[in-house]
């Protein structure tokens, strides 16, 4: 019988088009993996040789069909990182039988072959793809081969040109003196397709080069791409048109750059940087960084992501700044691609048949994968917000298994495409929550259906509606007794940006606002969170998973959640993180205000805007009896928020939450510090960074008590940047923008008097 096995690995090179998605789960039998097939050879001998051939032509053309999909229909059925293990199982087996090796083997070429819809086009000079390595062990390995051997030719220190891999379609720019006469996609390297008329739609391809002493004849090697944010707007274009959305940039790139009508072409955002040159005769420069330098100044566009470096050292640092931000940059990227910069010694170097030996492409791990859209469910939120999530068949992305993930509203749904029973492409960048990307439509078989938001609460059985006339969000209007609701609104109150109490996590506000019989549970309000008592808590139990010695058996049990399970030795008594909830619930009585009033839940209501508040008027009962315009006067609250908090404190029941929580001694006022003066009135501040003597928190306190704005973001009005260690993009664009960036002393002398030297 078939067994299934998870694939993680990544794309090829700098130079190719690369294929979609990160991962998928491949059916396949045990004995195909190259040891079983070995192993079985061993002990079987050469009568199973014609069973190997038979595998081996089954696995090469598996890879050849997954790139004819890609390459040429623009439209691939499994992910990068299955193609990618599925070729790299293909260089295995080769390795392990050379002599099966066949001369059209796809690891002896490069690329896919060009599609008949367009002319063929003869590149004068080959376009290779480049060698991927995964790991950094692996980066270590080939730089220091690669160096020395560049020492031995050059005599000195090698020196390398890093850039980023952009996630587009390799393009080849041919020039003559100066003028765009053809340009064609790489294909199979030798032989491209000939895509002129739509390239000359694209603004930012000049079909005359400035400036003068251009080469006869020029090949401009680049990528195109389509950027991030042209590409969420495309998609949602194109939906709404009625028309399926691209899976991600690169196949909207693709597709836009092979269609029949130059006109689709014009009408898409295509841009492109370029990475490498072809043929130059007369072009005597020594090094491939000069190129650039020498091709910007004609007027073509160069990325301005590209560095040249001198040691391994440095190289480590540029792959790992931009594995941290690589979601800030225009475009999408998989990976870093380095190059000995010297054109001397790249010409010694050589290639193999398929890669340069001077050049590799050092690949993150994936971040998108290929998954099954089991169902569309909705989820409530504390505001009363419904939300629609996607349940998938649960699949390893971005170094953690996902099962869920948020698709917003069903306008998002709509905007998406997505279906029911979609093979999905799923996004996590790093700790970003995962993201449904959009569908795989190449493998729809028509069993998919279409998402239908509810009409009715799935937590109370309220009609749902939207909250005002024209709210694109559908919510549920019964606020105080909807338990969905009520759980995540006792949820947020323990939560960091409230009331920071760590026992109160999801868990626990669940079991202490679902009933076991109607009216039974220990909180039908948040009103009566600082009543509770631990004797309250004696019968709450809730649904676990039974085990035997440690091991799941399948079943459920129902369980005491705040106290211990009761022995005839041992009585049943409050557990010890019910001891630490109540600590830590009289511990938070003494928060201050502006946590107070994110506690509330008021919506819109987050912690900028309830420091300014609190800071401007001290206490509850101010902000309560303040008119609408005071509020909305307040700098970091406007007229949104005054309209919610005083709407807010019209309804009963959120005025019985104040009053009882004041009466159970939580902090209603702050204490002013009269000594401290307002020095940073009228000033914009942006901290970034670990500061030693501040946390985030207080840093913004000491902003807001002195009349500054704390903000969260750089721009044009920010006053100053304080930048402590690990300061990130905050940094890079004050420095763009000429902001005036302060340490932490800088910081210091700026809360004292109002200006830095």
């Amino acid at each position: 019988m078939p067994g299934h096995f998870s694939i993680l690995t990544a794309s090829i090179g700098h130079n190719s088009e690369r294929r979609t998605g990160k991962e998928v789960t491949v059916a396949i039998d045990p004995a195909d993996t190259v040891e079983n097939i070995t192993d079985r050879e061993k002990v079987e001998g050469p009568s199973v040789s014609e069973e190997l051939k038979e595998r081996y032509d089954d696995l090469a053309d598996r890879v050849r069909n997954a790139r004819t999909e890609y390459y040429v229909n623009d439209a691939p059925t499994i992910s990068d990182a299955a193609y990618d293990a599925l070729f790299k199982e293909l260089e295995e087996f080769e390795a392990l039988h050379p002599e099966l090796v066949a001369n059209d083997s796809p690891t002896q070429e490069v690329g896919g072959e060009a599609s008949a819809a367009f002319a063929p086009v003869q590149h004068i000079s080959r376009m290779y793809s480049l060698e991927d390595i995964f790991s950094l062990e692996e980066l270590e390995a080939w730089l220091a081969k690669t160096g020395e051997n560049a020492r031995r030719i050059a005599g000195e220190k090698t020196r390398w040109l890093t850039e980023l891999k952009i996630d587009g379609l390799a393009i080849n720019l041919y020039y003559r003196n100066g003028k765009l006469v053809r340009a064609a996609t790489r294909g199979d390297g030798y032989t491209g397709e000939d895509v002129t008329h739509n390239v000359l739609t694209i603004k930012t391809i000049p079909t005359q080069l400035a400036g003068e002493n251009h080469p006869e004849e020029l090949e401009v090697r680049g990528e195109i791409f389509i950027s991030s944010a042209d590409f969420k707007a495309l998609n949602e274009r194109i939906v709404e048109e009625g028309k399926a959305p691209f899976a991600n940039p690169r196949n909207a790139a693709a597709g836009s750059l092979r269609q029949k009508d130059a006109a689709v072409t014009a009408s898409r955002p295509l841009s492109m940087f370029v990475h490498g040159i072809g043929i130059h005769p007369g072009l005597d420069l020594a090094a491939q960084s000069e190129v650039y330098d020498q091709l910007e100044a004609w007027g073509l566009p160069v990325s301005p992501y590209t560095k040249l470096l001198d040691t391994s050292e440095e190289i480590f640092e540029f792959i790992a700044h931009f594995g941290e931000h690589r979601h800030d940059l225009v475009h999408e990227i998989d990976g870093i691609v380095i190059k000995v910069d010297d054109f001397r010694t790249q010409s010694q170097l050589g290639y193999t048949s398929r890669v340069p030996r001077w050049a590799a492409a050092y690949k993150y791990p994936p971040e998108e994968v290929n998954t099954k859209l089991l169902d569309i469910l909705v989820s409530v939120g504390r505001t009363g917000r419904v939300t629609p999530f996607g349940m998938m068949q649960p699949t390893k992305v971005a170094g953690s298994t996902v099962s869920m993930a948020t698709l917003h509203n069903q306008d998002v749904v709509k905007a998406k495409g997505v279906l029911i029973g979609d093979t999905v492409v799923l996004r996590k960048a790093g700790d970003v929550i995962p993201e449904i990307v959009g569908p795989v439509v190449a493998l729809r078989d028509g069993t998919e259906r279409e998402f239908v938001m509810p009409t009715e609460c799935p937590s109370c059985g309220e009609p749902l509606a939207p909250a005002k006339e024209g709210d694109i969000d559908i919510r549920c209007l019964n606020a105080k007794s909807c338990p969905a609701q009520l759980m995540g609104r006792i949820y947020h109150i323990g939560s960091r940006g409230a009331l920071d109490i760590e026992a109160l996590g999801e868990e626990a506000a669940r079991a202490l606002t679902a009933p076991a019989e109607p009216g039974t549970a220990p909180l039908t309000s948040e009103a009566f969170l600082f009543d509770l008592k631990p004797e309250d808590l004696a019968d709450v139990r809730i649904e676990r998973e039974k085990k035997v010695k440690g091991v799941a058996t399948g079943k459920t049990e129902r369980v005491p959640y705040f106290y211990t399970r009761g022995t005839a030795k041992k009585p049943s008594a409050p557990s010890r993180n019910t001891e630490k909830l109540f600590e830590q619930l009289e511990k938070a009585k003494q928060q201050p205000l502006w946590r107070v009033l994110v506690a509330l839940s008021i919506r819109h209501v987050g912690p900028t805007a309830a420091r300014a508040l609190a800071t401007e008027f001290g206490s509850m009962d101010a902000i309560r009896e303040a008119s609408v315009e005071r509020l909305a006067a307040v700098d970091g609250v406007g007229q949104i928020i005054a309209d919610s908090i005083t709407e807010w404190f019209t309804v009963p029941w959120h005025r019985e939450i104040v009053e009882r929580w004041a009466a159970a001694g939580v902090r209603m006022e702050d204490e002013r510090d009269a000594s401290i003066e307002r020095t940073l009135e009228g000033l914009t501040v942006v901290v970034t960074g670990t500061l030693e003597n501040f946390t985030r928190d207080s840093a913004k306190e000491a902003i807001i008590v002195r009349g500054g704005k704390a903000s969260g973001s750089v721009s044009k009005k920010t006053d100053y940047v304080v930048a402590g260690a690990s300061a990130g993009s905050k940094l890079g664009k004050a420095e763009q923008l000429g902001v005036k960036i302060l340490d932490e002393a800088g910081f210091e002398q700026l809360l004292s008097t109002g200006s830095a030297s």
